[in-house]
């Protein structure tokens, strides 16, 4: 009789529970996680907006718009008092993140009253899609679940979803998938980038936050909600381990503290432990990924958050796959083959892969964190408190203690959007009131102080210093443990903007300090009457103010040298508007222009719009991607075509032919090569179309008929052998231009450069260096390395920018670095009636290298002839 009365409560409770509320099944009308079946972003939200209006569990908030104006939303999910008393909680976190300061007994009183917030962001590429599909399925438990195990970590726990990272990418894969379901292209790769400009790269964006969707994740913890534990869920490839779960390999950022450290470890031990009691094999941990560089999600580390990805294997979307278990492999860090290990205590035997294998991995992988989370929930808590407390005592007994940025900058545009951007990230920036002299300089009233005395101090280290790598190896003296990604990141010294890194404790300079609050930009109210504006060419944002200006019809020049233009010196190249401009685009601007009333008299030359044709492969291009983003931001107009396309395009409708870091054989042939052998892509074919040897001649004539050519990284390699093109109907004529690339050579003697900051010296008063300093960092990845000679015939060559004699690494890590003394990075070349640039570096990188976008916005400036 008990027993019968025990069954028939837990009905009543679960149907009290589940009242109203539509499975997962129902409401897509399959399981998700079924074998070849997607849902979109919209039927997403749909569900998510069910379970809000339907659940006292879950509130669902908007948290920000993806590039192309989707909807982005958080999904609260606890037990129904904590849902209720969500302001209060977030107050809670708040004071336990940022109040170094609280007395023991008010601390106690948080602890006790405040719940874990563990924020989980779901399938940010959207290619790896079993985290999104997984969500409705774990949504649909947690709200309407009568486990009392699962209720009381739901008491202990808010569980902070974002369904989808990536809303665009989303819609983009599943209808890709869907136009090829059942078809031989079925599971094929997505042609172009799951994204509007980035791709896979809006992993790489959380330091610049140059995304909405990026920025919209980033203040979750940066100032809004102060969540104490954060994972971010990928997918990896098909033959390896079938999920990864904390800790990381190495290297580790040093700036970390090491109790954060600890914690990853914890919830990565449980996750293993609980996923193999499930059913889960293949679970590894310390395998392949490294947490040094701070650009990804787990961003959120340096601001004190117990922060962690994990990686499941893949399948062909929704496609399963079989994988014979000699097929299955493993390499790099961590696992040197596929075989039970202590990284890989069960290894996966091989077989069917499915989706909904990889989703039964994602729930089983959530609600070990969640347990975690509640188990632990007031060590927790205090740990945030503690770690807020001991970061702000660092910042006041460890050097640095201050990094100080002059309010006098070369660019100043650059240096208020640093400000700004440092803002968002939740810095206290302030200024100094009056001045001061530290270390026999001189600090003025205005200059801007960013103290370490902070919460999130490993961060500000982290960004405002140069990179030094952590050297580790595998063995003493063996090879290095290499990065997982790029090795610098400094804020300061990509965008050039002067930052002093102060070593010794002031207390006079503290207290001349005052908190700086909003921006220090321009007051757009403060607009006098005027018949033109002049923009000065050291600051970035003045290129955008022309190129809008040209866009609206506004008469712009250019000035040929520098000038006094009433009162106010100007350097080379600066900007002149004439007449009434479009204050929509005025109003973006940080920095105010010169408006004057009367004639200008100083020499100047009239600039014309260019008309861009940029090219971009459809092989998942992330360098063109970022390329359309900055020229988007900078109102710069543009044509996309295709490597195929050249063939048939007529290319006079264009002024400038622009090719961004892409392989040279991908853009011949549209197959990749490793040595000598081509690989076929898993491309539908239509998209994987080169431009061949016809278009590649096109190309050459266009340059040597009067076009402009710029071009930069690998795809560099296209115009450094011999180059054909068409003379009439059948004449044929080969030429080489006085280049080539020598970094197969340099590369034999040891040069390695996994991305970093290097120092270049640029040739003054050149059309391509205009507002340039004489030095700057450029971002190297160790290829191309060029080498000129004395040109022939009709082609001329100038170096623009090359590396000095010695101190060449500015932050990261650079092998043999003195083999690049010397040696060009920037050339201009010409040929017959045209001109082209060459860069062996990135000039826009993730745009995060502001501080060589000038050698790029002048590229596109050129006159008809330079020397």
């Amino acid at each position: 009789m008990l027993k019968k009365l025990a069954v028939l409560i837990f009905f009543a409770l679960f149907q009290s529970a589940s009242a109203g509320i539509k499975t997962p099944a129902d409401f897509f009308g399959f399981q998700p996680g079924a074998d070849r079946m997607l849902f979109d972003y919209n039927s997403l939200i749909s569900y998510f907006e069910e379970l809000d209006a339907a659940s006292a569990r879950l509130k669902l908030v908007d948290i920000g718009e993806s590039p192309m104006g989707r909807r982005m939303v958080i999904a609260f999910i606890s037990s129904e008092e904590n849902i209720a008393r969500l302001a209060d909680l977030q107050k809670i976190n708040k004071k336990l993140a940022l109040s170094a300061a609280l007395s023991e007994s008010d601390r106690r009183q948080l602890v006790n009253d405040g719940k874990v917030f563990v924020l989980a962001t779901l399938s940010m590429h959207s290619n790896e899609v079993a985290p999104t599909q997984a969500s409705p399925l774990i949504a649909h438990e947690l709200v309407t679940t009568t486990d009392p195990e699962l209720l009381e970590w739901l008491s202990n726990v808010v569980y902070m979803m974002v369904p989808c990272h990536n809303p665009d990418g989303m819609d983009m894969v599943v209808a890709h998938y869907n136009k090829y379901k059942g078809t031989k292209y079925e599971g094929s790769s997505m042609p172009g980038i799951y994204h509007k400009y980035v791709g896979h790269d809006n992993n790489r964006d959380f330091v610049t936050l140059s995304q909405s969707d990026t920025r919209a994740i980033a203040r979750i913890y940066n100032l809004d909600w102060f969540p104490q534990v954060m994972v971010e869920k990928h997918q990896m490839g098909l033959y390896t381990a079938r999920y990864f779960v904390p800790p990381m390999h190495d290297p580790i950022a040093e700036n970390i503290d090491a109790e954060l450290w600890n914690w990853t470890t914890l919830f990565g031990a449980n996750m293993i432990t609980d996923m193999t009691k499930s059913a889960c094999p293949g679970v590894s941990q310390h395998y392949l990924f490294d947490d040094y560089w701070p650009g990804s999600t787990e961003t959120a580390l340096w601001k004190n958050v117990i922060a962690m990805l994990t990686e499941a294997a893949s399948a062909k979307y929704a496609t399963p796959v079989f994988i014979e278990p000699g097929e299955l492999s493993a390499g790099g860090k961590g696992l040197a083959e596929y075989k039970k290990s202590i990284n890989m205590p069960q290894p996966w035997p091989g077989g069917w892969w499915r989706l909904s294998d990889i989703v039964h991995y994602e729930i089983v992988s959530t609600k070990s964190i969640i347990k975690t989370a509640s188990m632990n929930r007031k060590t927790i808590l205090q740990f945030q408190n503690d770690i807020c407390k001991k970061e702000v005592e660092k910042g006041k007994s460890e050097p640095p203690f201050y990094y100080i940025l002059p309010k006098k900058q070369h660019d100043e545009s650059e240096f208020l959007n640093l400000l700004a951007l440092l803002q968002e990230h939740g810095i206290q920036l302030f200024q100094l009131k009056e001045g001061v002299t530290l270390n026999n300089r001189d600090y003025a009233a205005g200059d801007v102080v960013v103290p370490l005395a902070q919460p999130f101090r490993a961060f500000i280290k982290e960004v405002l210093e140069a990179q030094t790598f952590p050297l580790r190896h595998y063995t003493p003296d063996g090879d290095i443990i290499k990065p997982y990604d790029i090795t610098t990141w400094s804020l300061p010294l990509h965008r050039g903007v002067a930052a002093m890194e102060i070593k010794t404790r002031s207390l006079q300079l503290e207290s001349s300090l005052q908190q700086l609050v909003g921006n220090l930009g321009w007051n757009h109210s403060e607009i006098p009457a005027y018949t033109a504006a002049v923009f000065s060419a050291d600051n970035n944002e003045s290129f955008k103010a022309a190129f809008a200006a040209m866009a609206d019809g506004n008469s712009v020049l250019r000035l040929q040298n520098k000038a006094i233009i009433q009162g106010k010196t100007f350097a080379a190249g600066s900007f002149i508007v004439k007449g009434k401009i479009n204050e929509k685009w005025l109003n973006e601007l940080t920095v105010a222009p010169h408006f004057v009333n009367k004639e200008i008299k100083a020499k100047a030359y009239p600039l014309k719009l260019p008309r861009i044709a940029l090219v971009e492969t459809y092989f998942h291009d992330m360098d063109a991607g970022w390329t359309r983003f900055i020229f988007d931001a900078y109102k710069i107009p543009f044509h996309v075509i295709r490597p195929g396309e050249l063939r048939k395009i007529d290319l006079k409708k264009y002024d400038i032919l622009i090719f961004p870091d892409a392989d040279k054989n991908v853009l011949i042939s549209g197959k990749y090569k490793s040595g000598e052998t081509f690989a076929i892509s898993d491309y539908p074919p239509e998209f994987t179309k080169g431009m061949g040897k016809e278009g590649l001649q096109k190309v050459a004539a266009f340059l040597n008929d009067g076009g402009l050519v710029l071009s930069w990284g690998r795809s560099t390699t296209l115009f450094t052998d011999v180059l054909d093109m068409k003379k009439g109907a059948k004449e044929i004529e080969s030429f080489k231009l006085p280049i080539k690339n020598i970094s197969k050579r340099m590369t034999q003697k040891g040069l390695y450069c996994p991305g970093s900051l290097l120092k270049v010296e640029l040739l003054s008063d050149h059309p391509l260096t205009l507002g340039m300093p004489k030095e700057t960092g450029v971002f190297y990845r160790g290829r191309p390395v060029f080498a000129t000679s004395v040109p022939t015939f009709d082609m001329d060559r100038r170096v623009i920018g090359y590396f000095p004699q010695k101190d060449i690494l500015m932050s990261g890590y650079c092998e043999k670095a003195n083999l690049l003394a010397q040696k060009p990075v920037l050339v201009w070349l010409k040929k017959g009636r045209g001109q082209m640039v060459l860069y062996g570096f990135n000039p826009q990188f993730r745009a995060s290298t502001q501080g060589t976008f000038k050698l790029l916005f002048n590229a596109l400036l050129l006159a008809k002839s330079s020397s």
